[in-house]
């Protein structure tokens, strides 16, 4: 199963480059990455196409991650897509730690969560 990875940075000038110069070089392709900071810290989202490099990069570097199973959903591509879904996984009691937003196609959009439970969210994502 492809993984995702949610990296904590600290919200500064560097961090995203830090990252990426270590992924290149180990010669870690990232498919994905997306991210955000608030305060004093930051986030980076990703899929690699190589999970295992990705995970020795990660760990060498003393990166603060969390890794789950990438599952990926469609969902209109309409206001509230992704509102019902982001509902639906919280009426069940699934949090999501990430997501990435992958892109549009037709009337659809997709996306890849990483959640505390793929089990239970499996199903929910999986009905789209």
């Amino acid at each position: 199963m492809p993984r995702q990875f949610v990296v904590q940075v600290a919200n500064q000038p560097g961090e995203m480059a830090r990252l990426a110069e270590q992924m290149a070089a180990a010669a870690v392709d990232l498919r994905a990455i997306g991210g955000g900071g608030l305060g004093d810290y930051g986030h980076f989202i990703m899929t690699t196409a190589d999970d295992d490099g990705a995970r020795r990069v990660l760990e060498d570097g003393g990166w603060t991650y969390l890794e789950g199973e990438s599952l990926l959903t469609e969902v209109e591509d309409r206001p509230g897509g992704l509102a019902m879904i982001a509902r639906e996984l919280a009426d069940n009691g699934v949090n999501v730690l990430g997501h990435l937003f992958l892109g549009r196609w037709s009337d659809r959009a997709t996306f890849a969560f990483v959640v505390d439970d793929p089990d239970k969210a499996r199903p929910i994502l999986e009905r789209r």
